[in-house]
């Protein structure tokens, strides 16, 4: 990071393994009922992805804000009333440490109502539910159906890109999972829609610059919510650039170079590892007035 901000890069890529998932899905969405959406709370609509509405179109959907305990509670409450809609029904659930099981269920079953009056109607057997989960890597998706079945059936990790296979999980007889890779789109069109990503871990730390990274956070920060600098580093006050509050972050943690002087790119790793982390408390970097 220089003294100046940095050039903002234009992110633009399509892994293989990711062409195909939309393949799969595509193909896939006539044997499911409803899409169990995934997104993380903290960024709903920077982790929407764009390409999954034009795919699953009219299908019913069941959103889940992910890692609620990392957001602002009152923010999420705003989300949760902006996505509801009349197909559309919004959970937020702590993955790890909620029991959410029942919740999710009978959620599922409100969300498919009316086709299943409509089975009743005809006279047709009720039968188990069959959703897809889908959603963007590390947010979320292999944790929730592990909770689900009561053990390790998909593979976790916090990194994205984990899962890369389509696979069906029997939960109980009300309801069956298609589980499918985190698909990202072929290009972010925002560049914010990159930064806020890239801090809440859902790509890879090389595809964007730290820097950008680094002076975006700082920026916002600053803006929104400098009191949660200050209290993280035990600062006094806040300095009018990123450059500058990192060196304060720097002299703050005794961070220094070989020649003496505040390490900033020290600070700016810690900066990153601790927001990463939540070591700054719950931040949700959007609001759905934005």
């Amino acid at each position: 990071m220089d003294h100046k901000s940095p050039a903002r890069t234009a992110i633009q890529w399509f892994p293989g393994h990711m062409a195909k998932a939309r393949r799969q899905m595509q193909e896939s969405l006539k044997l499911v009922d409803m899409v169990i959406e995934l997104r993380d709370c903290r960024i709903p609509r920077s982790s929407r992805n764009p390409m999954l509405d034009e795919l699953i179109q009219n299908k019913p959907r069941l959103i889940i804000l992910s890692k609620k305990d990392k957001g602002d509670p009152q923010i999420t409450r705003q989300w949760i009333e902006a996505l509801s809609g009349p197909q559309t029904r919004v959970l937020a659930l702590d993955l790890v440490h909620d029991a959410f099981v029942g919740e999710l269920t009978q959620t599922a079953r409100e969300v498919m109502q009316q086709k299943l009056e409509r089975m009743a109607r005809r006279g047709i057997r009720p039968r188990a539910i069959r959703a897809m989960v889908a959603g963007i890597p590390n947010v979320g998706k292999s944790t929730m159906i592990n909770r689900l079945a009561g053990k390790k059936i998909a593979q976790t990790a916090d990194r994205p890109g984990v899962t890369r296979a389509l696979q069906w999980v029997k939960l109980n007889r009300d309801l069956e999972l298609l589980d499918t890779p985190g698909v990202l789109w072929p290009k972010f069109e925002e560049e914010t829609v990159g930064l806020h990503l890239a801090l809440t871990g859902a790509i890879r730390q090389e595809i964007l610059p730290q820097e950008e990274v680094a002076d975006y956070a700082l920026r916002w920060l600053s803006a929104h919510c400098p009191q949660k600098l200050k209290e993280r580093y035990y600062l006094e006050s806040l300095a009018e650039s990123p450059w500058q509050i990192l060196s304060q972050i720097a002299e703050a943690r005794h961070f220094v170079n070989s020649r003496g002087e505040p390490d900033e790119k020290r600070a700016m790793e810690t900066l990153l590892a601790e927001l990463k982390n939540d070591r700054l408390g719950p931040i949700s970097w959007e609001q759905p007035d934005e």
